[in-house]
């Protein structure tokens, strides 16, 4: 398994040939935060050629399960030490997605006054699906996080015919309505 830095990236299917399914996880400590451990969300956005999401229902995460074509899906029991993941089946995705954005945030409400700097450890990472294998972790995305209380953790996308996945950690101190801002999607 590869640790990866920010902005690196790495190339699945060029480097696994034949890799159909993958899992894309986070991991994090939030210390002595149970309310900032209960009320962080993943989500998945799948974007087109200009980084903006296709649509509203191309918007994964725990009140929309699956995207409109079921190529991306939030799986309800996260393994091997994720709090929670999503499970891509990279051949149906449809053409018009170039790239799958994952997002993790704080959700409004009893988490107020929480950020992501209060987080100890926060990872990313890419597993195979069909023998759960981690292929890929990022390093600590912790370590420089203060305010944000939304970050762009990674993304999967495609690169010619292959996927890659990329380490993206970039934080919002703005929320999940920055990261809708800057996808396009309305609130």
């Amino acid at each position: 398994m590869a640790v990866m830095s920010r902005g690196a990236n790495v190339p699945l299917t060029r480097e696994i040939p034949g890799l159909r399914h993958i899992v894309v996880g986070v991991s994090w400590n939030a210390g002595a935060e149970p309310v900032l451990q209960d009320n962080l969300v993943l989500a998945a956005i799948l974007c087109n050629e200009s980084n903006k999401a296709i649509s509203a229902e191309h918007f994964v995460f725990f009140n929309q399960l699956t995207s409109p074509d079921l190529s991306v899906s939030r799986l309800e029991t996260a393994l091997a030490g994720d709090q929670e993941q999503v499970e891509i089946d990279l051949p149906d995705v449809p053409p018009e997605v170039a790239r799958v954005a994952f997002a993790l945030y704080v959700n409004e409400g009893t988490a107020a006054r929480r950020t992501l700097g209060q987080l100890r450890q926060l990872t990313v990472g890419v597993r195979d699906a069909t023998d759960n294998r981690e292929l890929v972790r990022s390093e600590n995305l912790a370590t420089v996080l203060s305010t944000e209380t939304a970050l762009v953790l990674g993304e999967v996308y495609r690169h010619r015919s292959d996927w890659k996945f990329k380490v993206v950690g970039e934080g919002y101190a703005t929320g999940v309505a920055g990261i809708a801002a800057d996808y396009g999607l309305p609130l």
